[in-house]
């Protein structure tokens, strides 16, 4: 039975429409903070699943040799909807990793990550990084750990309208983080300077914009209630010369 035009990707309801969410903090609205401020279409009110979850499913979906029988996984600060499906996959060896959460399979502190050089194929790692004091040691070790050929999706709220990235880390108090930031444990609003950070690291990085794309993200209608500011940052380490 059909119940409205809109379709989650992620369970297969079909709706009339997406909940909307996001944080209404002066800061996100002023700075246009994409993946922070206000949106219309944020959850699946079936599978509760994010406008970013959405958009992540679909572009691996789209790609599946990203996925390929033997590929090793690390999804940081996993979202619960995007590791159902992927934990899932017969031919993925699949890893969760948390600082604090519970039902993870690995606990580690992403500036220090007790694992090996080259030890993953891929990272997925969304909205973390602007968490972090020292995001450019987290960058080099999601580096590290990630084999030569690899790639990781590295998201973060980001705006546009900044020229450079606005960080102070003078500013420790919850409500003064608030205020700057949009977000009680957020120490940095990205601007796009946040792909120098990522290339400093040694990654090389692509912007996929879904709007580009055909019907498999949903067209122009967005049947699939994406966020339509939203890029992914796909970020590569390449092979050994």
């Amino acid at each position: 039975m059909y119940f409205g035009f809109y379709e989650c990707p992620v369970c297969g309801a079909y709706l009339k429409a997406f909940l909307p969410g996001g944080l209404r903090h002066a800061v996100l609205v002023e700075k246009s903070v994409i993946g922070g401020g206000p949106r219309s279409s944020v959850f699946c009110p079936a599978c509760r699943s994010t406008d970013r979850e959405r958009l992540v499913y679909l572009f691996l979906k789209n790609r599946p040799h990203l996925l390929a029988r033997g590929t090793k996984l690390l999804h940081i600060a996993p979202e619960l909807n995007l590791s159902g499906w992927l934990r899932c996959l017969p031919e993925l060896h699949y890893v969760t990793a948390d600082l604090c959460k519970s039902r993870v399979d690995l606990h580690f502190d992403l500036t220090s990550i007790p694992l090996p050089d080259s030890t993953f194929h891929a990272i997925i790692c969304n909205h973390v990084l602007e968490h972090i004091p020292d995001d450019a040691n987290a960058i080099s070790e999601l580096f590290r750990i990630l084999k030569p050929g690899g790639w990781a999706i590295l998201q973060t709220p980001i705006s546009p309208s900044l020229p450079h990235t606005y960080e102070d880390l003078t500013i420790t108090n919850c409500t003064e983080r608030e205020r700057a930031f949009g977000q009680h444990d957020h120490v940095r609003i990205y601007a796009m300077d946040y792909v120098d950070r990522l290339k400093t690291a040694g990654f090389g990085v692509e912007i996929f914009h879904w709007r580009q794309e055909d019907t498999c993200f949903g067209g122009n209608a967005n049947k699939f209630g994406l966020n339509e500011e939203e890029k992914l940052f796909f970020a590569s380490r390449a092979y050994l010369q």
